[in-house]
């Protein structure tokens, strides 16, 4: 390859160089927008502290009415609804853990307190029973109500699921507790 050829290349890089510059230069002068001085509206935001959100949220957990949620759920959508759950637990009585611990008993039980399953440092030291509150609170979206749990569980959103599922975990169980 001789200097004359080596020269056109750089010579043709240089020129597309120049006109994407050009262009972009050009096209700002010929679709010249005029920006107002002060904006049509303004846009408020609220700045909070971690701790005030948090606290926030925990009142907003603590506002739902839980016998009403209660009263929207039944036992047979909640069989269907945890076909969901059944890939990684059993709902059986003396069922063995699977991904996830065995539910059966779950209603009223300590969190992370069977022995021969692997909790996530999370759930082994949350010191919580699983209330229908906590479990309606889990259930919609397990990382987000204990962070660091390993159960990547998207959540169910709509109340008359979680009720359902809540329902047929607590009839699921040796002693079931009395629903409010």
């Amino acid at each position: 390859m001789d200097s004359f050829e080596i020269n056109k290349i750089v010579a043709a890089i240089l020129m597309v160089a120049l006109l994407v510059i050009g262009i972009g230069k050009l096209s700002n002068i010929i679709f010249y927008v005029d920006k107002p001085e002060t904006p049509a509206y303004v846009v408020e935001v609220e700045q909070a502290s971690v701790n005030s959100t948090q606290q926030t949220s925990d009142t907003t957990e603590e506002k739902i009415d839980i016998s009403s949620l209660m009263a929207m759920g039944d036992i047979a959508t909640g069989e269907k609804v945890f076909k969901k759950c059944a890939a990684c637990h059993s709902i059986v009585k003396g069922g063995k853990n699977n991904i996830g611990p065995a539910l059966y008993n779950v209603v009223g039980r300590q969190v992370g307190s069977i022995t021969d399953y692997k909790y996530s440092k999370a759930l082994s030291e949350y010191n919580k029973e699983w209330t229908i509150e906590e479990l309606n609170g889990y259930l919609i979206k397990p990382a987000k109500w204990i962070k660091g749990t390993k159960m990547a569980f998207a959540g169910l959103r709509k109340e008359k699921d979680r009720a359902s599922v809540i329902k047929y975990l607590n009839q699921n169980s040796d002693t079931p507790l009395q629903l409010p």
